[in-house]
């Protein structure tokens, strides 16, 4: 099963500009701008989530990952949709939606590290960063990428969160 190292950590608003200057110069290429609807699912074993990224794309998720607020490992699935929406109702009808999270992603590649730059609806702007692990690669070595890369964006430990986005959602109701 494919598997990334994650973190993510809340920003101040001042701290967003500085965090996407860090992210612009050094990535390989012009930031990817998505909107992004994820739509959470029971499942008593792991997360499932439907995100819709547009009319005719979206991808089913089953993921597994500790609420640790640390650098973590997540372990994946991706199924590919080109009818998100119809998808939707399945999983709606078949297994009941929990929540939703809707955001605003600004993607940032360098090699195999993933930088978001999310704003998410009712709860602000955040940091995510996954090194999406090589097959002969360990847990430690990601997690020592994440962490020296943590390093360089300067995030304050107390501002690292363990939390999915639907949690912290879900918390405020």
């Amino acid at each position: 099963m494919p598997a990334n190292i994650e973190i993510k950590a809340i920003l101040q608003d001042r701290d967003r500009q500085r965090v996407e200057a860090i992210a612009a110069r050094l990535s390989d290429a012009a930031p990817e701008l998505i909107h992004q609807e994820d739509y959470f699912f029971r499942s008593p074993e792991a997360r499932l989530k439907l995100r819709i990224l547009g009319p005719d794309r979206g991808e089913l998720i089953r993921y597994e990952r500790a609420n640790l607020a640390e650098t973590r490992c997540s372990r994946y699935l991706i199924a590919r949709t080109s009818d998100p929406r119809i998808l939707l109702e399945i999983l709606d009808k078949t297994l009941g939606k929990i929540g939703e999270v809707k955001k605003d992603r600004t993607l940032y590649r360098i090699g195999q590290i993933r930088i978001h730059l999310d704003r998410v609806t009712g709860l602000g702007d955040f940091l995510e960063l996954e090194v999406v692990l090589r097959p002969e690669q360990s847990e430690q070595e990601g997690k020592k990428i994440a962490n020296d890369l943590l390093s360089t964006f300067n995030i304050a430990k107390k501002d690292l969160i363990a939390e999915a986005y639907i949690d912290l959602l879900a918390a405020r109701s």
